[in-house]
């Protein structure tokens, strides 16, 4: 069977219809699958932006299936993750009768660590309430009786619960082979099993975390590919400058601090002055938050290095702080052979020590020592710590630990560095202005990478997106959605709206709203830019709701976990949901659930963000237009996914409000509703009352 050409598989007397109920073949699945299936042949990169309902998932499975090789596939998030192993690979390698073998994959912070979990079953002072003390029973019984040891499967405790902190590893905490529990370690079982299967699904955070991680030296935590292919390709410039970025932070700080006291005083107590040593770190933190004090007063309560009001007080606490963390992890490393926590520890302190230095170099006014203005840099004056960020995954033993940092990875390209003072902490964070060099060269010669997702062209055009990830050869295609648009749908501006910079906008944009909210007989998502406007309208909305009579269900971001709340918006009647950037996409609504979403401004980033802020600060030095270039690309690219939202399947209907009317009043707003998909348009709410009146007739 597995010899036919791809279109036959998605032919009406084909295997997929056979094995699938109410299958309808689709000519643009069957193109997508043909590119596909070529690009992996001609081992080419392609990307291609599959609109909604095309079936891009079983447009790539087939070909992947029958002529990828070794296949890895990467989600945007480990819900989708989990969705397509367990439900979409499943039933297309069925209907296919393909003889290949799967595996799923995750990070190690997804699956429980017998070690840790025994380390804490131990100490009765660790756990902080009955809750704690209930849901560690749950886990243990759980680490008992699970083939996989995957967090996911646990539902009773939930995903966000503080427990599963202490009894899941990190890559400075796993010892590795010096683990007493090796042989019954989920962790590398799951990586046996992705290394002998012929397809592993894993996510982009886990994809970049490898890449990072060979750029150290370290190759055992992905296998190698023939193809690769990403679905919700569109993340992936997001994710790679937050990993090849860096931060520390002063929780981290003190969570060293405890835990290089608790492994010395248990396996090293003679050694050194252990609780002296954590006082110092710990004392460095917190004066290194105070001098991050006047930050309070700053918008966002963030600056960049460069930036930051009190220079000279900061340089100095953080040259404090540099000096603690090294004593400290010095003093570990020449105990470390003793046991394997003091090992770990020690990891902890040479990573920290690392990113810290990024910190350290250059100086103010670029006089670092060793600098290289286009690079991070090396403090070639500094002492080196006893470790480094490349001491393996866990792997290393206690005499690697004591090679120093010179294998650290370094990025090359500008950078930049900013401070963030939350309520109880600062966090130092880096990263690179571009991570097109890094990430293009991790793409092995003969390999093929398959890239898709609705929104990766603005006005047809795929350069924002392959410029970003170095992709300059890559092949692109856009297959359109089957939908039929103006019939299922209708774009509302409405008229008379105030500026969006206007204190009375956001009012104005409920009163507005209200009216929709009547007339639409499903559910209803506001999407809002920034999370400061979600609590805004979730209260304009609640005061409307009282003063109408209406007692519609009011959902709001954080006042619960984001599978939490879609959950209850499904079960409930007539729910409105308030959300901002996490709800406008990976959300998957059909039918009469949801019949109406508004988005109240357009989503430019914030100039305030500093990788941004630098992002445009370097196009406009290159003689560049920064707003054409960057801003309104990115602007149209998650408005395109906002409004994904309303339209899932043939059946569905509704209407999208943007209350921006930038969107048709300004000369570059064509360029974002063009983007958008060919809903019907009017700024007439006569027009739209109209409508669903005569979509509910229908």
């Amino acid at each position: 069977m597995l010899d036919l050409d791809i279109s036959e598989f998605f032919a009406e007397d084909g295997p997929l219809a056979s094995a699938m109920p109410g299958y309808k073949p689709r000519p643009s699945q069957v193109e997508l699958a043909q590119a596909i299936g070529q690009a992996i042949s001609d081992r080419a990169t392609l990307v291609a932006e599959a609109g909604t309902g095309i079936g891009k998932t079983w447009a790539y499975l087939v070909p992947a299936f029958i002529q990828g090789g070794k296949v890895l596939i990467s989600t945007g998030t480990r819900t989708l993750q989990d969705q397509l192993f367990a439900r979409d690979l499943p039933r297309v390698r069925a209907a296919l009768a393909a003889p290949v073998t799967a595996a799923l994959l995750k990070g190690r912070g997804n699956y429980v660590c017998h070690y840790h979990l025994d380390r804490l079953q131990g100490d009765d002072r660790a756990l902080k309430s009955r809750s704690e003390i209930q849901q560690l029973r749950q886990i243990q019984v759980f680490a008992g009786i699970s083939k996989t040891g995957d967090r996911g499967d646990l539902a009773q405790v939930p995903e966000d619960a503080d427990i599963w902190q202490r009894v899941t590893s990190t890559r400075e905490n796993c010892l590795g082979q010096e683990c007493p529990r090796i042989r019954d370690c989920f962790v590398v079982k799951a990586r046996r099993q992705a290394q002998e299967a012929d397809v592993v699904v894993v996510n982009h955070a886990l994809f970049m975390a490898d890449l990072v991680l060979r750029e150290e030296g370290v190759t055992d935590l992905l296998p190698e590919a023939d193809t690769v292919i990403f679905d919700e390709a569109h993340q992936l410039p997001d994710t790679a400058t937050r990993f090849l970025g860096s931060s520390v932070s002063t929780h981290q700080l003190m969570d060293f601090g405890r835990a290089l006291e608790v492994a010395g005083l248990a396996y090293a107590r003679e050694a050194t002055k252990w609780s002296d040593v954590s006082r110092h770190l710990e004392t460095a933190a917190r004066e290194l938050r105070l001098a991050c004090a006047p930050l309070e007063r700053l918008p966002g309560r963030k600056a960049t290095f460069e930036a930051i009001p009190n220079a000279d007080e900061f340089d100095t606490a953080l040259a404090v702080l540099r000096e603690a963390v090294d004593t400290a992890t010095n003093a570990l490393g020449s105990v470390a052979e003793r046991h394997p926590d003091l090992v770990a520890a020690a990891r902890t302190g040479a990573e920290i020590s690392v990113r810290l230095k990024r910190w350290a170099t250059p100086g103010r006014g670029g006089s670092g020592a060793g600098f290289d203005e286009e690079g991070w840099g090396r403090d070639d004056q500094a002492p080196e710590p006893p470790a480094a960020s490349a001491l393996g995954d866990g792997l290393s033993t206690p005499a690697a630990i004591l090679e120093g940092a010179a294998a650290a990875v370094e990025w090359t390209g500008p950078a930049v560095r900013w401070v963030e003072h939350g309520l109880h902490h600062v966090r130092l964070h880096s990263a690179p202005l571009s991570v097109a060099q890094a990430f293009s060269k991790y793409r092995k010669p003969g390999q093929a990478w398959i890239m898709t997702s609705a929104t990766l062209s603005v006005n047809g055009e795929f350069n924002h997106f392959t410029s970003q990830l170095g992709l300059e050869r890559a092949r692109t295609g856009k297959w359109e959605s089957p939908f039929d648009y103006p019939q299922q749908a209708l774009l509302f501006v409405p008229r008379g709206m105030p500026e969006p910079q206007s204190p009375q906008f956001l009012d104005r944009f409920v009163q507005t709203l209200l009216p929709l909210l009547e007339a639409s007989p499903g559910g209803t998502l506001v999407l809002c830019t920034t999370l400061r406007a979600v609590d805004k309208v979730a209260n304009l909305l609640a005061d409307a709701f009282d003063d109408a009579g209406h007692d519609w269900p009011l959902l709001k971001q954080g006042e619960g976990t984001r599978r939490d709340l879609l959950d209850r918006f499904c079960k409930l009647t007539h729910p409105v949901l308030v959300g901002s950037a996490s709800f406008w996409e990976g959300i998957d609504l059909p039918g009469d659930v949801l019949t109406l979403v508004a988005i109240d401004k357009l989503p430019f980033a914030p100039p305030d963000d500093p990788v941004i802020e630098a992002r445009l600060r370097a196009c406009r030095a290159h003689g560049g237009n920064p707003f054409s270039e960057y801003q309104l690309p990115e602007a149209a690219i998650s408005l395109k996914q906002g409004a994904g939202r309303l339209i899932r399947t043939e059946a569905d209907w509704g209407v999208l409000m943007v209350g921006d009317a930038r969107l048709v009043e300004k000369p570059y707003g064509k360029q974002l509703w063009r983007g958008l998909p060919p809903f019907a348009r009017t700024r007439e709410l006569e027009e739209v009352l109209a409508f669903y009146k005569r979509k509910q007739a229908e």
